[in-house]
Formats: structure tokens, sequence, C-alpha cells
């Protein structure tokens, strides 16, 4: 009776119930014993939170639910697929080509060749064609276990070497798992759907690009193609939607247009920064100090090259370093900050502080270097050298839940500023590298969820992604198209105080720690510019285009009256141009509106005669004639910055 006992497998479904079975069973006989519905829809299994196949026995007690098209986890699954329906494609089309690796990715999938022809267009039409045949054919999905002699042995006889080699790479006890559908067999982890038919058609593939072999820029070039999938042709095309939004509100290619930036090789990931761009970083960072001045910040400025000491003390030097530039110099070392609270920190020493002086809100604007690999450099979006709106807080242990709720309030409202309405906050605890004692790092974990639970803060856990000093919390945006952007950030640290020797005098008489809370709002001037430029297409609000109108000339004889306009709204108080240019009206609006300049004001014969103008606005064929003094109010008061 024990004996049989003991073979017995428990299964909790996820309404709670529990069914029990005489030994091992698979994902697809509990879906068949629940309904012959559910077995039809079901795709995998989750045990015990981790997707498996349908077709693996579960041999112990485990919690399991079935996973369907219904179920989020799904897409990883049907991304997973679609790579490898991809390599099949593309072995049966080009034999000679060899298959590396093809993980489901972000939004999609891709896999990587190695071949000796670069793919055309073509080629990709006819490997997605292809990929839809293997989905007709509904081959069967099975999983084999494989020792690692034999996995080798034919991958190498069939000239898969890369393939060879990541197995001989693997851990001598490591199963090696294989896949095989169809003729195609293929090393990989899993888990996979039961057949290609259950993958549907909702696919695409996207472009090609190169990659090397393992991410090393001393080993091969091998062709990565990128394809994306979902579970039916509307989620399909509304990505395929957002790919087209995104590319035509690509920063770089506007940033051109609108004559705000570019960056060339020998500054790589670095900004040449043009008179319109210049201008809108200096009016957001301008609007942001008055937001500072508000929440009763003082600003400093601290040196940008820093002697090595410093870092060590800081511990950036251990656990940053790299990431950090360094240079010698009468045989010392320094390093450019890539960040600026030790400099804060500093600051902060220079005078004895009382417990009176606390919060102590220091901010500044600070230019900070972080080396990035060149691969990874992308426009504004990821850069080597970027300026943030950088803050400390040093404030006592029983300030940090006020303090807190005054940041988050300061973060949303400036948010709100830009347009930006739907904010997610993500809590971040310790990191596997991390400076401080565990005790250290309670503290801080612990006093950080206090304050999120003091102002009712709604987080998502993003475990192990702190910062090496402290907890924290992340807010991240949604843009105008449905991408999320990590921006504003606020973290606990007790360590950095501690090893940099800060402290104040506490009501005792007593030195005392102060708490250090790192915090910023847009995060990297840069990256934020960018997400600004896509958010809006170019098209800022009023209050933050570089250039907000230009009054350009129908005939000659309304040059005289133009630069009237123009003085009258520069008085106003809005950035204005006048185009004086022997041209076409219509060739200058088109030319103003590529650069998306807010407002057109024409400016001919018979708008000097009446004292009038005619007002046209980015986006709009209609234009409005206005008598100049309403005109000059009513932009006055749509180019104010945000109270």
């Amino acid at each position: 009776m024990s004996d049989i006992t003991s073979h017995k497998v428990n299964i909790r479904l996820p309404d709670s119930s529990i069914r029990t079975y005489d030994g091992p069973v698979t994902g697809h006989s509990i879906a068949a014993d629940i309904g012959a519905g559910l077995a039809r829809a079901a795709l995998a299994a989750k045990v015990d939170g981790k997707i498996v196949d349908l077709q693996l026995p579960i041999e112990k007690d485990a919690s399991v639910s079935i996973v369907t098209l219904k179920d989020p986890d799904v897409l990883e699954l049907l991304r997973h697929d679609a790579a490898h329906a991809l390599a099949e494609a593309a072995k049966e089309l080009f034999p000679n080509i060899q298959v590396t690796i093809g993980p489901a990715i972000d939004d999609g999938f891709y896999y990587d060749f190695s071949r000796e022809d670069p793919f055309t267009p073509d080629d990709l039409e006819s490997m997605e064609t292809r990929m839809r045949e293997i989905v007709d054919r509904d081959e069967v999905i099975s999983r084999e276990v494989w020792e690692k002699d034999q996995a080798i042995q034919y991958f190498e006889s069939v000239g898969e070497y890369y393939k060879a080699k990541i197995v001989a790479d693997l851990p001598n006890n490591e199963p090696i798992t294989i896949y095989r559908q169809g003729e195609f067999t293929d090393l990989c982890r899993g888990p996979h759907l039961p057949s290609t038919g259950r993958l549907g058609k909702a696919f695409k593939l996207l472009k090609v690009s190169g990659a090397y072999w393992r991410g090393d820029s001393r080993n091969e070039m091998l062709q990565r193609v990128y394809g994306t999938a979902w579970r039916d042709k509307k989620e399909l095309d509304g990505y395929l939607h957002r790919i087209a939004e995104a590319e035509r509100r690509d920063h770089r290619r506007l940033g051109r247009e609108m004559g705000l930036f570019h960056q060339q090789e020998e500054a790589a990931g670095m900004v040449f920064w043009h008179p319109n761009g210049w201008q809108l970083y200096r009016t957001i960072e301008a609007f942001v100090r008055t937001r500072l001045e508000e929440g009763g910040y003082i600003e400093v400025k601290t040196p940008q090259l820093i002697d090595r000491s410093l870092w060590e003390a800081s511990g950036h030097w251990d656990k940053f370093r790299e990431n950090m530039y360094s240079m010698e110099s009468e045989e010392k070392t320094f390093a450019l900050k890539p960040m600026n609270c030790p400099g804060h920190v500093q600051v902060f020493r220079q005078e004895l502080k009382s417990y009176r002086d606390l919060p102590l809100r220091m901010a500044e604007f600070g230019s900070c270097h972080r080396y990035e690999p060149s691969g990874a450099l992308h426009g504004l979006m990821r850069v080597r050298n970027f300026n943030q709106d950088d803050a400390h807080i040093f404030c006592t242990e029983d300030q940090i839940n006020v303090e807190t709720e005054k940041f988050v309030r300061l973060l949303l409202r400036i948010y709100s500023d830009f347009g930006f309405d739907d904010v997610k906050a993500k809590f971040s605890d310790r990191p596997q590298v991390r400076a401080g004692t565990d005790e250290i790092w309670d503290r801080a974990e612990k006093a950080l969820k206090g304050a999120i639970e003091s102002i009712g803060l709604d987080c998502e856990l993003n475990p192990g992604d702190g910062a090496f000093y402290g907890p924290k919390l992340d807010f991240v945006l949604t843009d105008a198209i449905g991408r999320q952007w990590q921006c504003g950030t606020l973290q606990v640290d007790f360590v950095l105080p501690e090893r940099l020797n800060a402290n104040y005098i506490g009501q005792d008489g007593d030195k005392h720690r102060p708490v250090m809370l790192h915090r910023t709002v847009l995060g990297s001037f840069e990256r934020f510019i960018g997400i600004l430029i896509e958010q809006y297409a170019g098209h800022f609000p009023l209050w933050l285009g570089p250039v907000q109108a230009v009054v350009a000339t129908i005939t000659k004889e309304g040059d005289q009256y133009a630069e009237i306009v123009a003085d009258q709204l520069s008085n106003a108080g809005l950035r204005v141009r006048t185009d004086l240019r022997n041209e076409k009206i219509g060739y200058k609006v088109r030319e103003h509106s590529l650069a998306k300049i807010p407002i057109i004001l024409a400016i001919g014969k018979k708008e000097a005669e009446n004292g009038t103008v005619s007002l046209r606005r980015l986006g709009y064929k209609e234009q409005e004639s206005l008598v100049l003094a309403d005109a000059v109010t009513r932009l006055r008061a749509e180019a104010s910055i945000p109270v």
C-alpha cells in the first residue's frame, strides 16, 4: 500500500482543486482530464511557475496551469518557436548555411546564421514564405536528451560546427536537450509548442544585421535575421504600425531635419548641439531649475576630473571601474566622473552641519562620462557623455518618508508638464555586487519600502537591480506609441556617507551619519530630449519649440512690416525668426514645416497695409487672419511655460 501511495502525484490547479494521478503525468494528460476544449487549446504547461513542454512528465507534486493563447507567457513561447521555424526554413532554402543561436527577445526573435553570401530582401521574403509552409505541415515537435559526445558527433557530421562548439562548451553534467521538427534538429533547452502548426502565421521577418559570434568583435561576423511574432494578426498589425510610427518619429532623423544636433565618429557617443538643439536643451534646463528652486534645492557645480583616491574611497573604483574613463598626469590617476554623488558629499563636508540644516537638497546639472561599447551607442538614447538633473538629499532616517513623498510629487508634476501622465514605479532591491553590510541593506530597504507604503505608491518589484550602494525606485514613462522609458530614480544610500565620512551634529550634540537620497527626474538630458523628440514627432508644445515662430514674407512689399511683426513677437518673449528670401511662400511653408516650426506668420502687401498677419499652425492647412496685437497676445499666452 505504501509503495503505491509513494508513486501518486498530486496536481494543484489554478482554482486550488487537487487532482491525483497514479504516477508521472504530462500537461497534455492533465488538460485532457479537465476537458476536451482545454486539451485542444493547450500549448504548454506551467509547473510551479516554470513553462514546460506539454509532453514532459511531471514526476512529483506540483502546482500546474495549462498555457493557452490567452496566457501572457505564451508570447515568449511563440517567438522561440518562430525562431526555430526560421532556422528550419533557412536550412531548407540554403543547405550550406550554419545555424548558431536563435532566442526570443522583446517583441520578437532572431537567429544568427553563418553564410558566405549576404541575405537580400528577396531571401527574407523566401524564408518567411517557407516558414508559413512549415506551419502548414504541422510538424510534430519532440524533445530528446542526448549524451554530450553524441551531440557533438552529430552536429559535426551534418556540418553544424557552431552547434558542436556550443555543446562542447557546456558543463559535462548538464543534460543536452535536442528538439526535432520534421527534418530539422536543433540544440535547445526548450520549451516548445506541440507542433509547428500551433505557431500560427502572425509573424514577419523584419531585417538583417551583422552580429559577432558570441558577441565578441574578435570572432567572425554572422548574419542576424530579426523577426516578430504575435498571437494573432491584429496584434501583429498593431506592432508593425508601432514600428512604422517609431521610424517616423526617429529622433536621429528628426534631429537632422530640425537642425538640433549631430554626432560623428571623432566623438563617438557624444553630442554636437546645434543652435536649435541647444536652445531646446537650455529651455528644459531652465524649466527644471525653476521647479527645483520651488522645491527648496540649492545648486552646486563639482569638478569633472577627480583623483582616483576619492573614487576608491567611495567604492566606485572597485564596483564601477569598467565604466569609467581615466588618465595619468604627474604620476597620478584621475577619472572623469561617471556620477556626481562623491563630489556632493565633499561639498556637504566642508562646513559642519547641524540637524537643523537637514534635509539639505543639493542639485547639479552635472556632466558625466561613462564608457559604453560602441555597438551599444544609439543616438541620444545611449551616449558616453551626458548631463543629469542630479540631486542628493542629505537627511535623517526619520525624514526619508517625507522627502520621498515630496520628490515623487515633484517628479510626477514635471512629467505631466512634459506631457507624460502614464508613469509606473519599480522597486529594486540589493544586487549581487554591492557595497555595505547586509544589516545596512536591511535598514535601507525597510526605509524605502516604508516610504513607498506611506505615500500609497503602486510599485512593481524588480529584484536584484538596486544600485551598488542602495535600493532604488525607478520611474518608467509610457510614450505616445506605447513604449516604456525608465527615466527618474530615487535611491536610498546608507553606504556612501559612511565611506566618505559625512556627519552632522544631532540634537544630542554627537556626530551622526546622514542618509543620502540620490535622485533624478529626467535622468540623462540627452536621452530625455531624444524621448521628447519621439514623443511629439518633433512637433513640440509651443513653450518647448526652439524656434516658436517664423515670419515669412509673401512679397517684397512685406519685408519692413515683417521686421515689425518679428520685433513685437520677440518683445513678447517668443523665439522668432524672419524669412525674407525671394522664394515662393509655398516653398517657405514646406521648408519650415519640415523643420517642425510650430507657427508660420505669412506677411504680404495686404497684411502690411491692414496691420494683420496670416497665421498657419504646423500640421494644419488652414490659416487664420489676425490683427497683429491679437496674434501677439494669443501666442504669448500659448508659449508661456507651465505653472
